[in-house]
């Protein structure tokens, strides 16, 4: 085995890994277009998810900055050599794009690219996406300027390059495939949990009302003969049609979204926390103590950390209560998700394979600069804590 080709299984097995931690549809397809970028040597890399309509419901690139991004203006059509790879599910690697009979043009702030090469993502039959390099970086080229020179006479792009691109495709298109599952199933349960809240508050103000009607209709029919019992229906009724107005001003705010920019954490968790509790038979709780604003990516991931840890929790558990409790540590903040479920054996959960969830936790822990523990008992509930550090 050649160290070139050592080097590239590395390669590969590191952007592998890569992409198995991340469980959201537009990560994976970040960390996709990254790793493919790095792992040819190219200047420019995209991945494109194709629409019902003839253009792409996502499009994610590498190489290209902000700026220019936006001035490139509205996302490309399926044409050219991007529709072929969609529509015939072949891969494409051209010595020059623009020389390609398909090629028609592109925006005046479109970088300008030459040698290509394209790698349909599929999962069997259906085309998932569209992953294409651009302008491979190469020593004879160490002095050109981005643009590329003007004539091309050979691909850069290799047969191992084409090798190497269609392996990571392939697992591409299982992470790609494995998130949508995770992020429909996320949206299942976030569409089941809203539509049992909203039941039961329509119920609860429903009965509300319907007393406070006959508290009203009571009072009309005691007014003349008994003043003073038409009033004390009245109060009633009055009351009646503040609890009711309560119940609505909880529906609300419990059943829209979770706004943790204009909220803030504490108040993030807790209404979430709320609902869940009115969603679920388990008694869910929240409690904070001494919390203190923290960097944004850190509040971000304690609030996926518990979110997922809850998920988990009442889905699987089949716990009485579970407690979620948000305390000052140090500059920092300790999180903690506890149940009495059914528990589980930790390594055995990781030999068997089902460990996502966790993964996806300590990766979000890890990534702010925390920790993340799992204590954990078959009969004996879970516990899961993360702590981070603060800014």
């Amino acid at each position: 085995m050649t160290t070139g080709h050592r080097s590239g299984l590395t390669a590969v097995s590191t952007a592998l890994l890569a992409m198995s931690r991340h469980l959201q549809v537009h990560d994976v397809l970040k960390t996709i277009v990254v790793s493919a970028r790095e792992l040819l040597g190219a200047r420019y890399a995209a991945l494109g998810v194709p629409d019902d309509h003839g253009g792409f419901a996502q499009f994610v690139v590498d190489g290209v900055s902000d700026e220019q991004w936006k001035a490139i203006g509205p996302l490309p059509r399926q044409h050219g050599v991007l529709a072929a790879m969609i529509q015939q599910a072949t891969p494409e690697r051209l010595a020059d794009v623009r020389a390609d009979p398909r090629f028609g043009g592109w925006p005046a702030a479109h970088p300008n690219m030459r040698d290509f090469i394209g790698m349909p993502v599929a999962d069997g039959d259906e085309i998932l996406g569209a992953l294409f390099l651009a302008n491979k970086k190469r020593p004879d080229r160490a002095g050109e300027p981005p643009c590329g020179l003007e004539d091309a006479p050979t691909c850069g792009f290799t047969a191992e390059d084409q090798e190497l691109l269609s392996v990571l495709a392939q697992h591409a298109a299982i992470a790609l495939t494995n998130a949508r599952l995770y992020e429909r199933s996320r949206e299942l349960t976030i569409a089941e949990e809203r539509a049992r809240l909203s039941h039961e508050l329509h119920d609860a103000v429903a009965q509300k009302l319907f007393s406070l009607r006959l508290t009203a209709q009571a009072a009309a029919a005691l007014v003349d003969r008994d003043p003073a019992r038409a009033k004390e229906e009245l109060h009633e009724a009055a009351r009646l049609a503040a609890e009711a107005t309560d119940e609505l001003r909880a529906a609300v705010v419990e059943l829209r979204p979770a706004g943790l920019d204009e909220d803030g954490l504490v108040a993030t968790l807790r209404t979430q926390v709320q609902v869940l509790d009115r969603a679920h038979t388990a008694k869910v709780t929240f409690a904070s103590h001494g919390i203190r604003a923290l960097p944004a990516a850190q509040e971000e991931a304690l609030l996926r950390v518990a979110q997922e840890a809850l998920h988990n929790a009442l889905r699987h558990s089949g716990a009485d209560r579970v407690q979620v409790t948000l305390t000052r540590a140090g500059q920092g903040a300790a999180l903690c998700v506890a149940d009495d479920g059914c528990g589980f054996e930790p390594e055995a959960v990781r030999k068997a394979g089902r460990h996502l969830g966790l993964v996806s936790m300590r990766d979000r822990a890890s990534g702010v600069g925390g920790s993340l523990t799992v204590t954990s008992e078959p009969g004996l509930g879970t516990a899961i804590e993360m702590e981070v550090p603060g800014g």
